[in-house]
Order: structure tokens, then sequence, then C-alpha cells
């Protein structure tokens, strides 16, 4: 082989390792984005089950919604803020764990690895948005 070959094939093997890793960290930045406006709340990369695709928490006046990309689609899981039974933060040494538990029975909301500050904030949003809902109109 001459050395003009040899540096094609380089070149053409650089490209070939090039390509999927842009696709890559750009299909994983995507996806990581804050998937509406308002109060959403990221778990870490660093706790179980969000290294690539780290899972969302909206805290809305309506509603609380879980929003857990994929690399095909993605998966949400709603709970009107009405539904919201209660909150509960399970606190660990540098991560906190949230759970969501509704008043109609089905599966709590449950996420890993959100700061310990961002847990509080998810609880008093919601305890906020609930007592505006159920406090009488003033006339």
């Amino acid at each position: 082989m001459d050395s003009q070959n040899v540096k094609a094939w380089v070149v053409y093997s650089l490209i070939a390792l090039l390509v999927p890793t842009v696709a890559f960290l750009w299909t994983t930045y995507r996806k990581s984005r804050p998937f509406r406006a308002g109060d959403v709340f990221r778990a870490s990369r660093w706790t179980h089950g969000n290294h690539l695709f780290p899972t969302q928490i909206a805290v809305t006046p309506a509603s609380v919604v879980q929003y857990t990309p994929r690399w095909i689609g993605k998966q949400e899981e709603s709970i009107h803020i009405a539904h919201v039974a209660s909150v509960k933060i399970d606190t660990h040494l540098f991560f906190s764990d949230v759970l969501i538990e509704t008043s109609g029975g089905s599966d709590p909301i449950v996420c890993h690895g959100h700061r310990k500050v961002d847990a509080v904030r998810i609880k008093d949003l919601i305890e906020r948005y609930q007592t505006e809902q159920f406090r009488p109109a003033r006339n």
C-alpha cells in the first residue's frame, strides 16, 4: 500500500467513527433538554436509570408530569394536582428520591436522583398549587 491509500483509509476510518459519535451526542443532548417551559426538574445523570436520558418532573398549576425520554419515543405519566395524595422525599447522601402518590389508587410517580433543593421545591410547588385550587373564591 502506498502512503496515499493509507492516508485515505485513516481519513475514512476517522469519519466512520466521528459520524456515529456526533449523532449519539446530539441525540443525548436533544432528549435531555427540558421538555416544556415552566418548573421542570431534571434528575442527575449520576443516578440509577438516568445516565443517558434523565427523567424530568414538571409541576404546573393543573398537573404533575413525569417525562422519561427513550431512544425512540418517550414515556409520560401525568397526575392531576387534585389527585396528588402525598409527596414523599427520601434523602440520601447526595441526591433525593421523590415519590408522588395518587388518591385514585394508580401507581405513584417515582423519580430517583434529584438534587435535594429540587425535591423540596417539587413538594412546595405541589402543596402551593393544591392550596390555591382548594381555597374558596374571594368576593
